[in-house]
Formats: structure tokens, sequence, C-alpha cells
């Protein structure tokens, strides 16, 4: 979906309304782009600390909805953000990829459930691309053999988020 008014209020609903039967809805209408064969869906986590004050990863429960469609195995602790990172609504595409550098990792104990498999890393919203490329790139350095990026909307080109 572009991010407009009703994917944004849909996706803010479920991240910042805890309205979490909406990943249900939002995983039937991404379910159809789920690309075919023997992947491992990853959502993109969560700092422990967000985690903890919103009670919930949006894209885990995504996740979670797309694999009971799909049949596709989650890993919900394949990738970590072991780096607190500050909120990126408002920060443009150099902010945001300077807020998210070296925040994502694959555990050592996670490394052989992604090295040689195609990766979905799911996500609510792509914006820039600076949060989906800083797990893509700890995804491949532990040995995922591709990643394809799944989210419910995407901030199109020139748009303010």
């Amino acid at each position: 979906m572009a991010y407009g008014d009703v994917a944004g209020r849909l996706a803010v609903r479920l991240k910042h309304g805890g309205r979490i039967a909406l990943a249900e809805t939002m995983a039937r209408f991404m379910a159809r782009l789920v690309p075919p064969g023997d992947a491992v869906m990853v959502p993109v986590p969560l700092h422990r600390w967000r985690l903890w004050a919103r009670g919930f990863n949006q894209a885990a429960l995504i996740a979670d909805a797309l694999s009971r469609l799909n049949g596709l195995p989650v890993e919900r602790d394949a990738l970590r953000r072991p780096r607190a990172t500050r909120l990126l609504r408002g920060l443009g595409r150099r902010g945001r990829a300077r807020a998210v550098s070296g925040a994502f990792a694959v555990p050592a104990t996670m490394r052989a459930r992604v090295k040689g498999r195609a990766v979905v890393l799911v996500d609510d919203v792509y914006t820039t691309g600076a949060t989906a490329a800083g797990c893509t790139r700890a995804l491949l350095a532990a040995g995922a053999t591709s990643v394809t990026i799944l989210c419910w909307a995407r901030v199109l080109p020139g748009e303010a988020d």
C-alpha cells in the first residue's frame, strides 16, 4: 500500500493504539506478496525498552499472522536490536541511516537459523529504507542467501512522513 490516509491510519492504530487485531488484516493484504519457495520470515525487531513500553512488536504480530496464512516459519529472535535508537519519525534519509547504523545484529545462537536461507524481512512501514537496509546487512552478514522486504505500507518518494 502507498502510505496515505487509510494505510497510515491503520499502521498508527496498530503501532501506537494497541489495535493488535489489525495485524491480521494487514497480513491478509500482504500474503499474496510473500515470495514463493522455502524462506523464513524475520520481523524487524524493537529494542527491549521500546518493546517493554509498547507491549508488543507490530512487525512480529504481522509476521505471525502471515505465517498462519502461508505456513512459512517465523524466526522472531533471528534479528536483535541491541542498541536503542531514537524515534525515527521526522528524521530525513541521512538522519535515519545514522540513527540505525549498527543497531541490528543476528545473535550467534541464531546464525544457523538464517545461514543459507532466503529471508523475508517483515515490517509495518517502509519509509526511507534505512531500517530495512540495516536489517538486511546484518542478515546477509550472518549468511542469509537473500533478503526480501515485505511491509504493509511504503512512503512514496517525495512524501513526508
